[in-house]
């Protein structure tokens, strides 16, 4: 789909749902490390949630970033060259977080 010169790569039903389910567990971690300091626990096991949640998080983002190459491979755009396709894929992996 294109919108204003861009692609926009939409989420399948089943993606979407999957990704809204990581994200309430996602909140639900958030929400538990806030009452960990509120009950001023051990700094060391709020490392270990805070690390646990960055982890989902980046699960998380290689799920959307998996849908979308498989988006574009099955769904190649008839106005971009496969080279583009590619370049737009690997920038996208470039913003995903180390």
């Amino acid at each position: 789909m294109r919108l204003q010169g861009m692609i926009v790569a939409t989420l399948s039903v089943d993606v979407r749902n999957k990704l809204i389910k990581r994200l309430q567990r996602i909140e639900g971690q958030v929400r538990g490390v806030r009452r960990m300091l509120e009950e001023e626990r051990d700094c060391a096991d709020i490392v270990t949630q805070l690390a646990a949640i960055r982890g989902a998080v980046h699960q998380t983002s290689v799920l959307v970033v998996q849908e979308y190459a498989v988006n574009c491979l099955n769904n190649p755009d008839q106005e971009d060259a496969p080279e583009e396709m590619v370049a737009r894929l690997v920038q996208t992996l470039g913003q995903m977080p180390r």
